[in-house]
């Protein structure tokens, strides 16, 4: 682990290590419309303020909540934000994940991102995969793949990512189109894709951790209180300065509904960390 850099390139866009992630703004279940609105479009407003500029959404998210959001908050958007979004899943009326990864469903996606986030051109397009919707199951993406870079060829979309993915699928993926980055769940107790990680840095693939603080089981330990108290943060901006030290393509996306908690987040980006408490997470991990 070095001292982080504070950008990072995101295909040939660069962006700020320390995103925002969209999907906290819709309902419970992420699902419907924001409790507070008023609130929401502030946590977005805050966060392109605060030097945010790459907000993770997808139109599945509500659905099409946070992107309506998105655009409300932001639009006309600044040069410098990159907006990435997620195909290939849709929701059930019971607010269910389910897989849409046809050809029509995709081509379908990709115009309803374009039109609620008011875009005619998609900076990232992650293709979500739900051969198990709550982990990466082995599988061929061949098919969904070669629709979105068809999709790209056509100039709907300036990046493709893979989301959900095990290190198989990441390796037929780049065989199929250039990969601008990879997005799963990973953290200070999750670390499967420990060597994925550093083989995506190796090549210059930005790795994108979804649930960086546990997601909906929020990370609770007594090493990692124990160093927040110590230095004066709180538990997940210790997390997430950890992030920022894993490995130099670390893009992290953080998602809150509130402004206090944004603010709290973005902190981290200031947070050092000496190396004896470096030690001490690293050795976290779920038993």
């Amino acid at each position: 682990m070095s001292h982080p850099s504070t950008t990072y390139r995101l295909g040939d866009l660069t962006v700020n290590r320390m995103g925002y992630g969209a999907m906290r703004l819709s309902g419970p279940r992420v699902f419907g419309p924001p409790a507070d609105k008023a609130e929401a479009l502030a946590v977005l407003r805050t966060a392109v303020e605060s030097a945010v500029n790459h907000i993770d959404t997808s139109d599945f998210y509500g659905p099409h909540v946070t992107n309506q959001l998105i655009r409300e908050a932001l639009h006309p958007y600044r040069d410098d934000l990159v907006i990435a979004t997620k195909v290939g899943a849709r929701r059930g009326a019971d607010a269910s994940w389910l897989p849409a990864a046809s050809p029509a469903e995709l081509e379908q996606a990709v115009h309803d991102n374009l039109r609620n986030l008011a875009l005619d051109v998609l900076d990232v397009v992650n293709l979500r995969v739900m051969i198990d919707p709550m982990q990466p199951a082995e599988g061929s993406i061949e098919q969904p793949l070669t629709v979105l870079a068809e999709l790209q060829r056509k100039g709907l979309v300036r990046h493709i990512g893979l989301s959900n993915v095990t290190r198989a699928q990441v390796a037929e993926g780049r065989r199929i189109c250039a990969i601008a980055c990879v997005q799963n769940q990973y953290n200070l107790v999750h670390r499967a894709d420990d060597a994925l990680i550093d083989e995506l840095a190796r090549d210059g693939i930005a790795y994108v951790p979804f649930f960086p603080l546990g997601g909906f089981s929020p990370l609770q330990s007594a090493t990692l209180s124990d160093v927040a108290a110590r230095l004066q943060a709180s538990p997940n901006q210790v997390a997430l300065a950890w992030l920022l030290r894993r490995a130099p393509n670390m893009l992290l996306i953080p998602g809150t509904s509130s402004v206090d908690h944004l603010k709290e987040n973005l902190a981290a980006r200031a947070l050092a960390l000496p190396d004896d408490v470096l030690s001490a997470l690293h050795g976290m991990t779920r038993q």
